[in-house]
């Protein structure tokens, strides 16, 4: 019973590894180019983001400076979050 429990405890560490490498990333930087029709966003840095369909515009417009919290899905940044910093 002993050695089930702490194979089951060291699978589980070992699964909750992964969990991590999901985080949520945040960038900051100032906005080059923003398309609301296109559902992109362009830092000065060169970042691209793409737009979820629930993003809501606070304002961007070029030379904001902003905080993007954004995530991969496949080979784009998709980014979930956009404030406006000052």
């Amino acid at each position: 019973m002993r050695k089930l429990i702490m194979t089951a405890a060291a699978a589980a560490v070992l699964a909750s590894g992964g969990a991590a490498f999901a985080a949520v990333k945040h960038t900051t930087g100032t906005v080059k180019t923003y398309d609301g029709t296109a559902m992109s966003l362009v830092l000065d840095d060169g970042s691209t983001f793409t737009l979820s369909k629930t993003f809501k515009d606070p304002g961007l417009k070029a030379g904001e400076k902003v905080r993007v919290s954004w995530d991969m899905s496949g080979k784009n940044k998709v980014a979930e979050a956009v404030k406006i910093v000052k």
